[in-house]
């Protein structure tokens, strides 16, 4: 692979616009062309980043060789379809979260990616934020000691009105599957997946979830209590406690600026790290890395973490009684 990564970029929403402002940014990635489900649509995403290609149809953008990666930013009920589209016309793909609307579905991309060889990871960008890794690094070293408990919030004041896609069940929505999926995955990136899954929730009138509980345990005694929101700005905050000490995460968990890292018999030591705490180039940098070495999956991202918090969602919705469309199929 040449030094520069030509992306390709599927679908036009704000989190494709947001992700490709900060590619072309990046002096080794390239966006060579945009595809949507809308000519009109491709076309105007392309004129304002100055995209070379636009396509007005999800196959087409696939099956342009001249793209090394997709970056997949539909809303997550097309992910499936998308991903695969673009795995079997034989392109690497970033999928953003969440990643699927249910660990089958996960499953059968993830079997697809490592049957044909290619690049798949999730978009989960808070794995490659720099404190975060800081942070996992420091757990993991025994920092703290032995992890006892997590806390993690996520939650959006709203309303959403009954047509928003937060509350359609055929676009996966809810609170669970938007934003849930961070504080999961934090419990998760800490501690694996979990043995225990308990939850409870308030839902609409359509069946998704719009403020939910969750609280997981392991086998070493660890809990995670967890929530998510669509009708509430909760503080989006995060702490690990363990044996020895614990570390503090201001608002902003998933993307954060720094945390506090408190040990026993020691005074409080904050770690920050400069850069744009809204970036979205760690991810793509991690992508690029790993296509350049040849790698299908990423380490920070691995896939069968990906699978693990999937299987943890799909175990709270059917504890709090939240069904899509898709899980009949």
């Amino acid at each position: 692979m040449s030094a520069t990564v030509r992306w390709g970029v599927l679908a036009t929403g704000g989190i494709a616009a947001s992700f490709t402002a900060d590619l072309l940014e990046m002096p080794d990635a390239e966006v060579v062309a945009v595809g949507s489900r809308s000519t009109a649509s491709a076309k105007a995403f392309a004129e304002r980043f100055g995209i070379p290609r636009a396509y007005g149809d999800w196959a087409e953008l696939a099956a342009d060789t001249d793209i090394d990666v997709v970056y997949v930013a539909t809303p997550h009920s097309a992910h499936r379809a998308a991903v695969e589209l673009c795995l079997e016309a034989g392109r690497a793909v970033l999928c953003e979260k969440a990643f699927t609307l249910n660990a089958r579905e996960a499953a059968e991309l993830v079997a697809l990616a490592r049957r044909r060889g290619l690049f798949l990871m999730e978009a989960m960008w808070m794995y490659c934020n720099p404190v975060v890794r800081e942070l996992a690094r420091l757990v993991a070293d025994g920092a703290i000691g032995e992890v006892r408990t997590i806390h993690a919030d996520f939650g959006l004041e709203g309303p959403f009105a009954p047509d928003h896609r937060l509350r359609d069940p055929a676009m996966g929505g809810g609170a669970l599957l938007d934003l849930g999926v961070y504080p999961v995955s934090f419990a998760q990136l800490l501690l694996g997946e979990p043995d225990r899954v308990f939850a409870d929730a308030l839902l609409s009138p359509e069946g998704v979830d719009l403020n939910t509980g969750v609280l997981l345990g392991w086998d070493s005694g660890a809990t995670a209590l967890l929530s998510c929101s669509i009708v509430a700005d909760t503080p989006l905050t995060a702490s690990v406690t363990g044996t020895k000490g614990r570390i503090e995460v201001p608002r902003g968990f998933f993307y954060p600026e720094g945390f506090v890292l408190h040990r026993d018999g020691r005074e409080p030591e904050e770690f920050t790290v400069p850069g744009r705490r809204d970036s979205l180039q760690h991810e793509a940098a991690e992508v690029m890395r790993c296509l350049r070495a040849g790698e299908t999956e990423s380490p920070l991202v691995p896939l069968d973490g990906t699978l693990a918090a999937m299987r943890t969602l799909d175990a709270v919705r059917e504890r709090i009684g939240v069904r899509y469309p898709a899980d009949t199929v």
